[in-house]
């Protein structure tokens, strides 16, 4: 019933987008007739009226007949009503449903177009670099001719598509010219319309690539910079926060980043101390521990558990007497990590080993993560156990979750093949609806039902003899697999099989994804993990220019599609079929999988294992069987929703962290602002205060005047503080309304010293630094309180919310122990270095040690005594 209602809804909804499509083709005669010259007068005109607060969608219908004109033009691609109707979509904020070869990339211009004219940038978000520099200079035609600018992001480097711009020849460059190599080929994209060149990307600085109008980049450059403006000293080397507050986005391939990639936070870390020989020592204890007698593994939530006889057997090796005492735990985090990285994370599949490092592998894309790391000391682990050498451990800076990045901003769309099967997490975590717009032309592609085999071996054997048999016929093969290692694996087979193939890793986004692009041609048999070449798509017959080669391939049944295995999501699978039967071009998909698959094997249940002794077959016959069947679709539902409800879990964590960061960020960003306002007094006053309050005699009028020894005691403190001085102030500390007078006095004085307001940005990074350290302990720590009948989510909460106030509590007490000192002392010349940690020779007198028990300090915050040492190795030692 309630899918009945849904297809009701949407059906409703999409003859809504048709109409609105229809009164957009009503416009084009009209807009046709325009010269180019008018045409972007007429964008300049809606421009206007959308900075005099003309409602972005009355001006829809003319925007868009602009945008679609600007593409015939300029690309001779005339949007069809299809792509105008996920325009639509975008431009609502929802997620549209496109097929592969629908043109999505196209699709996203005449929203983005549209809300550029409100002066706010937009931000087009790709799944690679590759992508982001094409799109820029592809679409970036389309853009340029409606009087809007476009730019790109890429690691370490920014460009502004400017057609008129030349690389300077190398000769040049020598003799001091600026510009760079050529990073791409000048050769036609995969499309076969358009010539992706260097020359037309001039190299910008990242804060002018975020005031163009629309600025296309990788979710992670779009993420990092967020967190770097927030560890900045200075609005000018701020970069995002150019135009102000995330505005809006458009994500491509929206399924992979919001979900795929959601459970993978965005980390700015440096080294902090050498790596421990420890990691060294127990890759050779863990190496003696066998699964079952010493640990257990759960490959449903991938984790892993010492047991007792493994402890015992830890304890004798490393002759320690209680390995879970208070004064081993290091030893425990040691130990565990190791324990991971030998039975959770395997060569070839998590990760590679390339030039004496480790590389991590994407799971969902193949790709190598050349830079990322796992955090919390895996990642070390790994590298002792694979012999490598073994790098620095890290301390976090700043972190933030894809999920909750993205969620910064007012508006966010996404486009995809495959969103369908994900429409209630994109609700729920995002509030983002799902449409599925039709294709342009009737879909003919064939899925045919899956070949099941009793072992993984004569799978591969089906499926290399299938893919020759295709292959001498002289139709197109494209094969997906879930790891390089499986890649690799099926190229034996073909290589026995004698059939030529190219093999795809994921390594290199622009050579892979021409490979793909011509994966389509007679004969071709390209082997890849299963993301490699997204957003490309395959052209029958390889040549969009030689239509005979492309009738032949058809006549051959179009591109086939193997899957080798069922991957977890449906979404993966889904998008693997959908590389063949683009645009009504004919295709065909099938997959072989066997019962010893991952899949099946963990999440199968009692069905599969009964079917594994029940069918007493020949390993080269598959077994036919609907029961096999439902039981994938069971397992990958189930795998599906332990997902969802990780992601969701995780989410809830993060989300306390969040409300954490948007505080310290806001306050952070205020102190920024403050020079320019004018307001640092009020900032360092109202710190000061909040410390204050806790060193003066609570219920008091602000004009009672306080006992004598409450006086003397905080007359002390004050001068300790360098708020008082006898010999320089009149007024005396004898009521709490004349410590305020002293403190806003001396507010006045400390914000006049050019080096208060570096100093308090350093103080607070340190401290949230060491804040996201003690959440990061205690979320590893807290399920424990689930042994207690407690739920460790409220558990979490309430310890967090703790951790927190005494945060704020840490960095008051800092600014009264030595805001006003310090300023003091600069502006009696003392030397001072800028952005340094302030360092007071002498311990606390016993007035500041009264002080002192007044403020709840963490272990690992900064001493209040201003040494600039942690707690634990000053005053807490």
């Amino acid at each position: 019933m309630l899918g009945f209602i849904k297809n009701i809804f949407h059906g409703n909804k999409l003859n809504a987008l048709r109409a609105r499509a229809a009164a957009i083709t009503a416009l084009e005669p009209e807009v046709q007739q325009l010269s180019d010259e008018a045409l972007r007068e007429e964008s300049a005109k809606l421009k206007a009226a959308a900075g005099g607060g003309t409602p972005l969608d009355d001006m829809l219908p003319r925007a868009f007949a602009l945008s679609r004109e600007a593409a015939r033009r300029t690309l001779g691609q005339r949007p069809y009503d299809v792509q105008l109707m996920g325009g639509m979509v975008l431009h609502e904020g929802g997620i549209a449903e496109m097929m592969t070869g629908e043109g999505k990339t196209l699709a996203a211009v005449a929203p983005a177009y549209l809300n550029a004219l409100a002066g706010r940038g937009v931000h087009v978000v790709t799944v690679n670099e590759y992508l982001a520099r094409r799109d820029a200079v592809w679409m970036g035609q389309i853009y340029r001719a409606l009087g809007l600018t476009v730019a790109c992001l890429v690691p370490n480097a920014a460009y502004l598509y400017d057609p008129a711009y030349k690389v300077p020849a190398e000769s040049e460059k020598k003799n001091g010219g600026e510009g760079e190599s050529t990073l791409l080929d000048k050769e036609r994209d995969a499309t076969g319309s358009f010539l992706v060149q260097q020359e037309f990307l001039r190299p910008i600085t990242r804060r002018e690539a975020y005031l163009a109008d629309v600025t296309y980049g990788t979710n992670h450059e779009f993420g990092f910079d967020y967190l770097r403006d927030n560890l900045s000293y200075s609005l000018f080397d701020q970069v995002q926060s150019a135009r102000g507050s995330n505005y809006y986005a458009i994500i491509d391939e929206v399924d992979s980043i919001l979900i795929d990639e959601a459970r993978t936070p965005l980390i700015i870390a440096a080294p902090d101390t050498e790596s421990s020989e420890y990691y060294k020592t127990f890759t050779r204890v863990v190496r003696d521990l066998q699964p079952e007698t010493h640990y257990t593994v759960d490959e449903k939530t991938k984790s892993v558990s010492i047991i007792n006889e493994g402890i015992e057997k830890v304890e004798v090796m490393l002759g320690v007497r209680d390995l879970y005492g208070p004064q081993n735990l290091r030893l425990v985090h040691y130990l565990e990590e190791s324990l991971k990285a030998k039975a959770l994370f395997h060569r070839d599949k998590d990760y590679v080993v390339k030039n004496g490092e480790i590389v991590l592998v994407d799971e969902f894309t193949g790709r190598l993560l050349h830079g990322r790391r796992y955090s919390g000391g895996l990642h070390q682990a790994i590298e002792a156990k694979e012999s490598v050498p073994v790098q620095q451990e890290s301390k976090t800076y700043a972190r933030v979750s894809i999920q909750n990045y993205f969620r910064l901003y007012k508006k966010l769309a996404g486009m995809t093949g495959t969103a369908q099967t994900s429409a209630e997490e994109f609700h729920k975590v995002y509030g983002m609806e799902v449409s599925s717009i039709p294709p342009n032309k009737p879909f003919v592609r064939k899925d045919l039902a899956d070949v099941i085999y009793k072992t993984a071996p004569a799978r591969w054997e089906a499926v290399a003899k299938e893919i020759r048999a295709r292959h001498e016929k002289g139709q197109p093969v494209l094969v997906g697999t879930t790891s390089i290692a499986k890649n690799e694996l099926l190229s034996g087979f073909l290589q026995r099989e004698h059939v030529p193939h190219e093999v795809l890793n994921a390594k290199n986004n622009e050579h892979e994804g021409a490979i793909i692009a011509q994966a389509g041609r007679a004969g071709a048999v390209t082997v890849a993990t299963n993301m490699a070449g997204r957003g490309v798509d395959i052209i029958l017959g390889g040549n969009p220019q030689d239509p005979e080669q492309s009738r032949r391939v058809c006549e051959l049944g179009g591109l086939h599609v193997v899957g080798t295995e069922r991957h977890e999501a449906r979404r993966i699978d889904n998008q693997l079929r959908g590389r063949a039967g683009r645009q009504g071009d004919p295709g065909s998909s099938r997959f072989y999988l066997s019962l010893e698959d991952d899949l099946l094997r963990v999440f199968g249940g009692e069905m599969i294992k009964n079917l594994m002794t029940r069918f007493d077959l020949p390993e080269d016959q598959p077994i036919e069987a609907g029961i096999v069947s439902k039981a994938v679709a069971q397992a990958q539902a189930k795998v599906e929703g332990a997902t969802f409800d990780m992601r969701k879990h995780l989410l809830e964590y993060d989300d306390v962290l969040n409300k954490q960061r948007s505080a310290v960020y806001a306050r952070r960003q205020e102190i920024m602002e403050s020079m320019n306002k004018g307001e640092l007094t009020k900032l360092v006053f109202e710190a000061a205060e909040g410390h204050a309050k806790m060193l003066v005699p609570q219920g008091l009028a602000e004009d009672a005047e306080f006992a004598d020894e409450a006086k003397e005691v905080l007359k002390k403190s004050l001068e300790e503080a360098g708020i008082f001085s006898p010999t320089t102030y009149n007024l005396q500390p004898t009521t709490y309304k004349s410590v305020k007078d002293l403190m806003t006095k001396r507010s006045l004085e400390a914000s006049a010293d050019p080096q208060t307001l570096g100093r308090m940005l350093n103080i607070l990074d340190l401290l949230w630094m060491n804040h996201l350290e003690d959440l990061e302990a205690l979320n590893e720590s807290i399920g424990l309180r689930a042994y207690a009948q407690k739920d460790p989510l409220v558990e979490y909460r309430h310890e967090a919310h703790r951790l927190f106030r005494s945060f704020w509590v840490n960095f008051n007490a800092w600014i009264f122990l030595n805001v006003f000192r310090l300023a003091k002392a600069a502006n009696s010349k003392e030397q001072i270095v800028n952005r340094e940690l302030p360092v007071v020779p002498k311990p606390l007198s016993p007035n500041g040690s009264q002080l002192m028990a007044n403020v709840k300090v963490g272990r690992n915050d900064p001493c209040p005594c201003g040494s600039g040492k942690k707690y634990k190795k000053c005053h807490g030692a």
